[in-house]
Formats: C-alpha cells, sequence, structure tokens
C-alpha cells in the first residue's frame, strides 16, 4: 500500500499545524502577498503617504479607472497587496468599522483600533475549517488624536507600526531604497517623491500616470485625499522617474 508524503496532511488542512510549527495555508498566502503589486506605505510627522503599482492585465484594460488607494474614512486611507478580490472585501469591512464607530461613539475611529479589528477578522479565518486565510496585506495610514500613523497587516493577523513600509513584488527593493534615503522630519511632498522614486527602482522601468496610484494625509488637515492625473502627473516629473 502506497502513501502520501507526510508533510501532504498539514499542506490540505488549515486547522493542523505540521511538525515545524507551521500552517501550510498561511504561509501560501503570505506567499500570495509577495507575488502581488506592490504597495508603499510613509509617513513623517507631517503626514502620511499611500502609494500603489498599477498593471494593464489585458490590452483593452482601462488601468487609469482601476483603484488601488482607498478612503476607508475621512482620515483613513489604505491600499492592498495580495489577491485583489480579498482585498477589496477588507477595504469594505474596514470602511463598514469606521462607519459604525462614528454612529455609536460621534467620532472618527481611532487608526490602530480599525487595524486591530480588521486583524482580528483575518487571525480568526487562520483557525476554522472550511475557509481559507485572506491573502492579502493591508497598507493604511492616517491621522488620530495620537498623531499620523502608518500599519501593515499580516494574512496571519498579525500588525505592525511603520515609518515607512512596503509590501508585495518589489517589497525588497522598495525598502533597501526608502532605508538609505528616508528621514523622519520629511514634508508631505517630500514623501511622496521619495514612494515614487522607491516605485520606480523596483520596477527598473520608467513610471506612467497609469502605472501609479497615489494618496496622502496631512497632519495639519487631517483629511485623506488622492492626486489627481494631473497632479499625479507633475510629482513624478518633480521625481525624475518618467524616463
Amino acid at each position: 500500500m502506497a502513501f502520501a508524503p507526510a508533510a501532504m496532511g498539514y499542506d490540505r488542512a488549515l486547522t493542523i499545524f505540521s511538525p515545524d510549527g507551521k500552517l501550510y495555508q498561511v504561509e501560501y498566502a503570505a506567499e500570495a502577498v509577495r507575488r502581488g503589486w506592490t504597495s508603499i506605505g510613509l509617513r513623517s510627522d507631517r503626514g502620511a503617504v499611500i502609494i500603489a503599482e498599477r498593471r494593464r492585465v489585458a490590452p483593452l484594460h482601462d488601468v487609469l479607472n482601476l483603484e488601488k488607494v482607498f478612503v476607508v474614512d475621512s482620515h483613513v486611507g489604505a491600499t492592498f497587496s495580495g489577491l485583489g478580490h480579498d482585498g477589496r472585501v477588507l477595504i469594505d469591512y474596514a470602511r463598514l468599522l469606521a462607519v459604525r464607530y462614528r454612529l455609536i461613539y460621534d467620532e472618527p475611529i481611532d487608526v490602530e483600533l480599525l487595524v486591530r479589528s480588521v486583524c482580528d477578522l483575518k487571525q480568526a479565518y487562520t483557525q476554522q475549517g472550511g475557509v481559507r486565510p485572506f491573502g492579502v496585506s493591508l497598507i493604511v495610514a492616517g491621522v488620530d488624536r495620537k498623531g499620523v500613523e502608518l500599519f501593515r497587516t499580516e494574512p496571519s493577523g498579525l500588525y505592525f507600526m511603520y515609518y515607512a513600509v512596503a509590501a508585495g513584488s518589489g517589497e525588497e527593493s522598495v525598502t533597501r531604497y526608502i532605508e538609505k534615503h528616508y528621514r523622519k522630519d520629511m514634508e508631505v511632498e517630500e514623501l511622496i517623491v521619495l514612494g515614487l522614486r522607491a516605485l520606480r527602482a523596483a520596477l527598473e522601468e520608467p513610471l506612467t500616470v497609469e502605472r501609479v496610484e497615489v494618496g496622502y494625509i496631512s497632519a495639519d488637515e487631517k483629511v485623506f485625499k488622492k492626486l489627481t492625473t494631473e497632479e499625479t502627473m507633475k510629482y513624478l516629473e518633480k521625481a525624475g522617474v518618467t524616463t
């Protein structure tokens, strides 16, 4: 009688740990993030910036109307790397949490509370049969009573606060570039330029308005906004990444 390799049982069951203490389905979800489109988040005392890569998936694809940076609440924005359908569901869930909090408490939700609530859902999908982990990492930026905050969530339900963070296929190249050029006292405009240059270094090809989407929030205004096509083009030229 032939037997399958021992690892295959752990490979197919979400709720069973492997002998080396891993949940393989969670590892696979993390791999989906590493293969995703590149996303970048940066923050300083002046504000925070979110930059997301966009790709043309078909010759007739309308890339400019592909949304990769999302307004979650007036003071919070987010993007994601990994499985797009999982990301969309989690963004909608985060928006619902933010709206409910405003209706109940008549004030904006703290950014970390929002992130932790999303991660509670992500963690719950790692501990029961009949479901699979969310194959997506969210990058969330906002301003609340504690100041400017930037988080990245993991498929396992973990989250961490960062000064700058990247996710997706270009994560390593982006991180190396930012580590060399980042300063904690940068203005929002400087953060945008730094993020665009880091993305250019990861893609190793010129950037166009179709390839990138940018959102930002300043510590003074506390309102998350997205750059228009014209504004994005100006920053691309300022960063020198169009050639």
